[in-house]
């Protein structure tokens, strides 16, 4: 261990790493290339792009199928260069045109690379799968070889054109037989697969057998007889007619669970033989159906949307078994099949069935999920030759390997040399490191850089160790290591840096200024105690001097703060070593916010620097306990006890005083004169309109709330001097509101005048519209046929303008809060809390507006006494007024059995059903959504499509609620995945 406050201590530095003999490996981080081949007599591998291994394992069974392989490579390209006999050019990278062209492409590479593993990603790419989603592999089975068939099917050999049908179709008859009469019915099917239940079940044959028993039609579930001409009590099976050379036989392991609405894995075991005759389950008794056993896929995990797929397959050339796991291939020992290991694996608990014993030639899995069986024959296994195309691609791709395999070896081979180098230069100076007169010092930290192989090291850099004088700061030293002069005469000249530190490198001014604030620090205690008996002494005359009440409570905390900032000020100007030095605008800002502080006795200076006017701030103290303070504050303001406060400040007082009394009496003038602006309810309403005028006058509601403000708080708010209607008339002068919208929506900007109180306002503010709303009635007529005019008119422009920004407004959101209620037994609880919106002024508001920071007033109201400007307001600015303009509180206010959540308008109704399932634990499909009667389906629709707004309620109803939903990520996982191969490639024939 190194002693870090020990400059001569140049152990455990990182030394014993070069010390000694050293393996040529360390000294590069670099695999063996040799790693990547692929070995003698091997299959080569596939890369997991993420979540393809359900994908990786049907490939590798499908190129072990000869007769599907060769098939495929007899499909003629489509690559131009090919076709016309010019071969392909160097320059350019093949790229597949079709899917045939990717499987060939993948099956040569899988035959011939020299590579250990191969990228698959072309092909996956090619089928629009997404690699970071798990997909149900044996959908992904039928789906594809629907596609590959689709394909094929174009092509004009006919071995190339039916190799699907000839190794994978077989076929069966749904028969129905009439119990009355006995006509039987036969439809024929075919089949690539047969799909095996295997609940219930330990054999492989007694779910063959189950999927052929004979089902009876009785009751609603009659069969209509053609011969009877009525409905009959029927009896339906399955009669196989013909089977396939390749008999694919999926067991259905993932079921869908209706009791937790989604799909689930059944971990039991299934027992099945190496060789399956099928003779006894065939219709025609005459043929040859005996199976052996060729392929078996495993998943490994006990969740039906998570694990591992792997793949067991049979060489048919060889007869030997392996295991492929992506990129990692394994040879099954004495060509059996072994699944032991893969079952153990899986193993999800202790309680779990204990594996079944199985004879010779059988074998038991719970993981398996298709058994892939081979007609059994005596012909020779086909021997294949990749086209000659193909081939080409393939060296191609070989020799680029070789290229990448040579520059590793020869990155490797580098990096063994240098540091063979450098093991002897540390060597040689380590030994020479230990300082003898003349000597530098050398950061440690650089030092360790130095030793560590993995990083080169950069130039020296002392700057980090330097005091304000430019030399060796004494606190430093413990971070320093003192080395010889030879060793440092080869460090600077191999690898630069500075500024050298030698012997004469230390610092004598800091060391004494060190001794300075040790002793001040010693004798602080001391000083506090007679500080504080000098206060309570009586000053008498002219001989005691101001000192701030504030000052004198935290002085020795003040002494102390500052003899610790003298203490480390060469830390806060240097930074740290070799290059990681402070970020210059952080340190000017930290600086910044220590100048913002008050210093001892700043407390008392007025902003004009002078001696501030109020008394109850300060006091005086004797010249000895002046004296005292002095030592620690050198450059305190110092003001004796005869100077004169500020004359400034007293003016300014004087004024100060004048301007409240003159607020308080124009806010008492306003107020009487504008009795009913003052009271809600005694202000005129469009909705009701009031018999004894015909013409009422408008501002903005803005303008009333500013004004209530400074009647009620003269003192503390600025008088308003301009009514500022601007802000209700678009660009062009006209209204933005009608006369509908001003009784309903808009009210809430708006307030009305009466005519007389009208008069008032024009003589107390400066008004810069006149705003006025006129009734014209005929006598006698029917009280629907008055007109309600405008001045000016309304601008339908603009309005229609206004009514499209705020429904955009509404459905562009991001990071809203909506609420949802649960309802409890079909009962909708109502809110017990209004809006804020209808409460004129309140308190809380008041002190809101109050705290709103300087400079946010409203660009339209004039709040000095100066005369008011209009200002040209655009159709941009009126909406970000009528946003923010208007002080009142619109959220909503939760009651109980509500939660909120932050939404986006572009986020999908699913994803919000997520977001309440964590909320309330109610699984997405026992969710029922409505807001404002009208039921939310669609889960594919936006929030903003449906009308979820800001601060919307949505009514939220289970079907039934769940005990436990301890995982939760698993309930997730189960409404994300349904989507299934949608949008992919697979469906696109």
């Amino acid at each position: 261990r190194n002693c870090r406050g020990n400059p001569n201590c140049l152990v455990g530095i990182g030394e014993h790493v070069w010390l000694g003999e050293i393996d040529e490996n360390s000294f590069h981080n670099i695999d063996d290339p040799n790693y990547e081949r692929r070995k003698k007599n091997a299959f080569v591998g596939l890369t997991n792009l993420g979540a393809t291994c359900y994908v990786n394992t049907f490939l590798q069974m499908w190129f072990l199928n000869l007769e599907l392989r060769q098939a495929l490579y007899l499909c003629p390209s489509t690559c131009s260069e090919y076709v016309a006999g010019e071969g392909i050019p160097k320059d350019k990278d093949y790229e597949p045109q079709t899917i045939c062209e990717h499987l060939q492409y993948l099956f040569a590479l899988l035959q011939n690379s020299k590579r250990r593993y191969i990228d698959p990603s072309g092909f996956v790419k090619a089928l629009g799968l997404d690699t970071g989603q798990q997909q149900d592999a044996q959908e992904f089975s039928k789906l594809f070889m629907s596609l590959l068939e689709d394909t094929l099917s174009k092509q004009k050999n006919p071995d190339v054109r039916n190799i699907v049908q000839k190794q994978f179709c077989g076929e069966y008859a749904y028969v129905t037989v009439c119990n009355q009469c006995g006509r039987e019915s036969k439809l024929v099917s075919k089949f690539y697969e047969l799909e095996l239940n295997i609940q219930g079940h330990k054999q492989l044959t007694d779910c063959i057998t189950e999927f052929l028993k004979e089902e009876k039609l009785e009751g609603d579930n009659r069969y209509f007889c053609e011969t009877c001409q009525s409905k009959q009590n029927a009896t339906r099976k399955i009669r196989l007619l013909s089977l396939p050379c390749t008999l694919n036989l999926q067991l259905m392991r993932f079921v869908f669970d209706r009791q937790t609405g989604h799909k689930k894995k059944l971990n039991t075991y299934i027992g099945f033989s190496e060789l399956l005759d099928m003779e006894p389950f065939m219709e025609q008794k005459n043929g040859v159906y005996v199976y052996e056993l060729s392929a078996v896929l495993i998943h490994r995990g006990v969740s039906a949307y998570s694990g591992h797929y792997i793949a067991h397959v049979k060489d048919p050339q060889t007869g030997e078994w392996y295991k492929f796991n992506d990129e990692d291939i394994d040879k099954m020992e004495g060509k059996k099949l072994q699944l032991g290991i893969e079952e153990d694996l899986a193993e999800p608990s202790k309680s779990q069935t204990r594996k079944p014993k199985c004879g010779k030639g059988t074998h038991c899995s719970r993981n398996a999920y298709m058994l892939v069986y081979r007609l059994q024959t005596r012909e020779k296994s086909l021997t294949i030759e990749v086209p000659a195309f193909l081939q080409e691609l393939v060296e191609r791709d070989n020799c680029k390997f070789e290229e990448w395999c040579n520059e590793m070896a020869e990155m490797r081979k580098q990096s063994v040399a240098r540091g063979k180098i450098k093991h002897e230069e540390v060597k040689e100076l380590y030994k020479r490191l230990p300082a003898e007169a003349p000597y530098d010092f050398i950061s440690l930290e650089w030092l360790q850089k130095w030793l560590d192989e993995s990083t080169p090291p950069k130039p020296i850099d002392n700057t980090a160790c330097l005091c304000s004088h430019g030399k060796l700061h004494p606190d430093k030293i413990s971070i320093m290591k003192r080395i010889s002069e030879y060793v440092a005469d080869f460090f600077y000249r191999r690898y630069g840096g500075g500024p050298r530190l030698n012997v004469k490198a230390l610092c004598k001014d800091c060391v004494v200024e060190r001794c300075r604030i040790l002793r001040l620090k010693n004798q602080l205690n001391e000083d506090y105690k007679t500080v504080t008996n000098l206060l309570k002494i009586t000053v008498k005359g002219n001989d005691g001097f101001w000192v701030g009440k504030a000052s004198l409570r935290s002085w020795r905390q003040l002494a102390l703060e500052q003899l610790n900032e003298q203490d480390e000020d060469t830390e806060h100007s240097n930074g740290k070593m070799n290059g990681n030095a402070q970020n210059k605008d952080e340190s000017n800002e930290e600086k910044r916010e220590e100048e913002e502080e008050l210093n001892f006795n700043e407390d008392i200076v007025c902003p004009h620097g002078d001696l501030c006017i109020s008394e109850n701030e300060r006091r005086v103290v004797s010249k000895e306990a002046w004296e005292k303070l002095k030592q620690y504050f050198p450059k305190a303001p110092e003001f004796p006890n005869n100077k004169e406060c500020c004359s400034q400040c007293k003016i300014l007082e004087r004024e100060g005083e004048e301007n409240e009394a003159l607020h308080k009496m124009m806010a008492s003038e306003q107020k009487t004169s504008l009795q009913n602006l003052f009271h809600d309810k005694c202000r005129p309403c469009l909705g009701s309109w009031p018999q004894e005028t015909d013409e009422l006058y408008i501002v903005s509601q803005f303008f009333v709330e500013e004004w209530r403000k400074f009647v009620r708080r003269p003192t503390r708010c600025s008088p308003v001097s301009s009514v500022g209607n601007s802000a209700l008339l678009c660009p062009h002068g006209g209204l933005m509101f009608t006369y509908a919208s001003m009784t309903k929506e808009d009210s809430k900007l708006i307030a009305l005048i009466w005519p007389s109180e009208w008069e008032r306002i024009q003589k107390l503010f400066v008004v810069d519209h006149v705003i006025k709303i006129t009734r014209t009635q005929a006598a006698g007529a029917d009280p629907e046929s008055t007109l309600y005019t405008s001045e000016p008119q309304l601008c339908p422009e603009c309005r229609e303008g206004l009514l499209c920004q705020q429904q955009r407004d509404l459905r562009e959101y991001t990071q809203a809060t909506i609420y949802i209620h649960k309802v409890v037994d079909n009962k909708k609880v109502m809110k017990d809390a209004a809006p804020e919106l209808n409460v004129s002024s309140s308190e809380a508001e008041e002190e809101r507006e109050e705290n709103k920071p300087e400079g946010e007033q409203d660009p339209d109201f004039n709040q000095t006494n100066g005369g008011a400007k209009r200002q040209k307001v655009s159709h941009q600015s009126f909406i970000t007024y009528q946003k923010q303009g208007i002080r009142r509180s619109t959220r909503h206010r939760k009651v109980r059995g509500e939660k909120a959540l932050l939404v986006s308008a572009n986020q999908t109704l699913k994803e919000l059903k997520i977001q309440i399932m964590h909320a309330f634990s109610v699984a997405p499909f026992d969710q029922n959504l409505s807001i404002d009667g009208k039921i939310l389906s669609d889960d594919t629709a936006t929030l903003g499509s449906l009308g979820v707004i800001p601060e919307s309620v949505i009514l939220l109803k289970a079907d039934e609620p769940l005990a436990d939903y301890a995982a939760m990520d698993d309930v997730m996982q189960v409404c994300m995945p349904e989507e299934g191969f949608k949008g992919t490639g697979l469906l696109g024939h």
